[in-house]
């Protein structure tokens, strides 16, 4: 197994740590839980890049690594909607309906992928879908600094809590729209494929 694609199953074991982080009732839990979803992201541009740059590029790595972001992705926003019922008077509220946009998305794109790959046609990244992406791992960083910046030293919580959760807020209405967009962009483009039209 190469290094990108060591690094794309890292990403699952950063995804388990940083959950189990997340609501674990220990000290600076937030603060481990940001810094395991930190890693996670930089893994998923470090594998891309490496395997570009080196040609290391893969069967498996075309498969994984966009599963990998998936996962950690959604699972990520599945696990703000449990804080938000347990934490009803957090000052960023994650609402189900947005994760439902979000998985319901990247599921749709998942199986017109799998559509394109049975008539073998292979779908190129669409620059909507890579904004969406940094959108969706700038907003759960957001998210997770909200809490985590309240374990931090006075001098480091006050430099961000007065506008983190704002900041948080925006991204998250911005990241559901781009994730509705490029979903509706990908699958308009990509029509023929489901229309019988290939």
């Amino acid at each position: 197994m190469n290094l990108p694609n060591k690094l794309t199953v890292s990403r699952f074991a950063l995804t388990v740590l940083f959950l189990w982080a997340l609501f674990s009732p220990f000290k600076y839990n937030d603060t481990l839980a940001l810094v395991f979803f930190c890693f996670a992201g930089v893994t998923d541009f470090l594998d891309g890049y490496l395997a570009r740059s080196r040609n290391l590029i893969t069967s498996f790595g075309i498969l994984m690594d966009p599963l990998a972001d998936k996962i950690m992705t959604c699972s990520a926003f599945v696990a703000f909607v449990e804080s938000t019922h347990l934490n009803p008077n957090a000052p960023v509220k994650v609402a189900a309906w947005m994760v439902i946009v979000i998985v319901a998305r990247e599921l749709m794109i998942t199986g017109l992928r799998l559509l394109a790959a049975s008539k073998n046609v292979v779908l190129a990244a669409e620059r909507f879908g890579k904004h969406k992406t940094i959108s969706q791992i700038t907003c759960i960083i957001a998210l997770i600094v909200v809490d985590a910046c309240q374990e931090w030293p006075v001098a480091l919580k006050n430099l961000f809590a007065p506008w983190v959760a704002t900041f948080a807020e925006v991204m998250l209405w911005l990241t559901v729209g781009l994730t509705l967009a490029s979903g509706v962009i990908y699958l308009w483009r990509n029509r023929r494929l489901y229309l019988d039209e290939v």
